[in-house]
């Protein structure tokens, strides 16, 4: 079992890691923004697209971190919310505004949204090992409500 680990720093490598994002669930207080670091974590339970055929279906615990980042805007997710509050990742886009700088969005089920305004698009994930068999596979119908599986550990 390989575990991924994904750079990217510019947009299109970040739709690659949005593809392996889509369909991750976290708790609200697996988001941390370290302001003197400029960069922003978040820890998700990403649902692993790439199984074989014929294997049930799993996720993997993975880390995500966004660099450069100067500030943080959010919608639909407000500070103090209950920690164990679950979201759902759908996709991470990138707004250019003065190359290289813009926004990358986050973009959640339920029309929640984080914002980072950033110096320049450089994002990691990383499987930190854990995987777990999920209860099925994530659905989307066609109004775009994403109808989740277990968030499991």
């Amino acid at each position: 079992m390989e575990l991924l680990k994904l750079a990217a720093l510019d947009p299109e490598d970040l739709t690659v890691i949005s593809a392996h994002l889509q369909d991750a669930v976290l708790r609200a207080g697996d988001l941390t923004y370290l302001a003197a670091e400029h960069r922003f974590v978040l820890a998700v339970r990403r649902f692993d697209w790439s199984a074989p055929a014929g294997e049930p279906p799993r996720r993997r615990l993975a880390g995500v971190h966004f660099e450069r980042v100067l500030g943080v805007r959010t919608r639909g997710i407000r500070p103090g919310q209950a920690p164990d509050a679950v979201l759902s990742l759908l996709a991470v886009t990138f707004e250019p505004s003065d190359a290289p700088s813009g926004c990358v969005n986050l973009v959640f089920a339920g029309g929640a949204a984080i914002r980072l305004d950033v110096e320049c698009v450089e994002v990691r994930l990383k499987d930190l090992g854990p995987v777990w068999e999920a209860e099925a596979r994530p659905a989307h119908d066609p109004d775009g409500v994403r109808a989740l599986d277990a968030p499991a550990p």
